[in-house]
């Protein structure tokens, strides 16, 4: 059986349909592609500003896009979201490489599994330049690509957009996202502005050009500009390549969470109605997520969800034979990651002992 058909078959007999996330006073989101950056939104009861709050959003309707021919929308209860990082170098952007004329590409991907309980997570980052077989997706123009093997991954946005990059990674796992999030560069690079800095200790210094990084060895609070810079550095760390930039990502956001708690936003209102104007700005959701009691109901379940209960890993890849630039899945150890995600149960530590994701060190860089 086909790893696509394995996992409808799967997904048909696992059980309940999802659960709908119960809508609550105050919120933590994933938003950022930064593997899921929380941002704080407010509470019930703002009256113009949820109508202004909603008219910030942008939304996808990927159900009416991709139609039927998707994994099941059944399972046990939990909740998988992918989760991209916009880069366009058009408009705002255009400052971090080359104007594409708005052209994005999704340099970051990665799905977050949410359990049953919405007490424990498991990140999966999806390496942009891994190998994949893209499905058929239509276009802008109302035509269609028609895809096919030995297609880079991050390429499906850039071709399909949303639409397009869900329906191959729910072709590549055999399991239907239920949400997605979208965030830009200049909009994460403002919401961390918002949130007053993120902290992170450095166990050496790092300098990239590419990325416009320099950081001594030691506590750092990075601005904006300066955490960017660091989820999107290549070549101030490790081997220059995506495995390692995705590394540094995991412990960006590790960091993040661990202080968004203890930022005292909720205790001042201007700040957390800034805060709330400049998240809903700039993320892009599902339709289903798109106004903003939708959102606080669907984050009000993941304010218990701790970095101790993170699992992060990168897809289980090795080095393309025919093209050095390039990766591909190994089949055995990602089955096992879906099967993992599937059964809602935590990856096992064998799915990723020989993927060259888990070989570097430059996760050990920041902490």
């Amino acid at each position: 059986m086909s790893q696509d058909n394995r996992g409808r078959g799967r997904r048909a007999a696992a059980g309940r349909r999802r659960r709908k996330p119960a809508a609550g006073r105050r919120a933590v989101v994933i938003a950022a592609w930064t593997a899921a950056g929380v941002l704080l939104l407010g509470g019930a009861g703002l009256g113009y500003f949820y109508f202004k709050f909603n008219g910030n959003l942008k939304t996808v309707d990927i159900d009416a896009a991709l139609g039927k021919d998707r994994p099941q929308n059944v399972d046990n209860g939990s909740m998988d979201i992918l989760v991209l990082g916009s880069d366009s170098r058009g408009g705002a952007n255009g400052e971090y490489g080359q104007d594409d004329g708005g052209s994005a590409r999704s340099d970051t991907a990665m799905i977050v599994h949410l359990n049953e309980g919405h007490t424990k997570a498991t990140v999966v980052s999806i390496p942009r330049d891994t190998l994949v077989t893209r499905p058929v997706c239509k276009l802008p123009n109302g035509k269609s690509d028609l895809g096919g093997p030995r297609k880079m991954f991050n390429e499906s946005f850039t071709v399909g957009g949303a639409a397009c990059a869900v329906a191959t990674v729910e072709k590549m796992s055999g399991i239907r996202m239920d949400h997605y999030l979208e965030v830009d560069f200049t909009g994460f690079k403002e919401i961390i502005d918002k949130l007053g800095g993120v902290e992170v200790t450095t166990t050496k210094p790092i300098k990239d050009a590419y990325s416009h990084l320099d950081l001594p060895a030691g506590t750092n609070r990075l601005n904006g500009e300066q955490a960017l810079g660091l989820v999107r550095t290549r070549h101030g760390v490790g081997d220059g390549g995506d495995l390692g930039r995705i590394q540094l990502q995991q412990a960006f956001i590790k960091a993040l969470i661990k202080q968004v708690k203890t930022i005292g936003v909720f205790d001042n209102p201007k700040k957390l109605l800034d805060l709330a104007d400049t998240a809903t700005k700039a993320i892009t959701t599902d339709k289903a997520l798109g106004d903003v009691k939708s959102l606080m109901g669907f984050a009000q379940g993941l304010e218990g969800i701790s970095p101790e209960n993170m699992q992060m890993i990168t897809l289980p890849v090795t080095g393309d034979t025919r093209d050095p630039n390039r990766v591909v899945p190994l089949t055995k150890e990602s089955a096992m990651v879906w099967d993992a995600l599937l059964a809602d149960q935590p990856v096992p530590a064998a799915a990723t002992a020989n993927s060259a994701g888990d070989k570097g060190t430059a996760g050990t860089v920041v902490r």
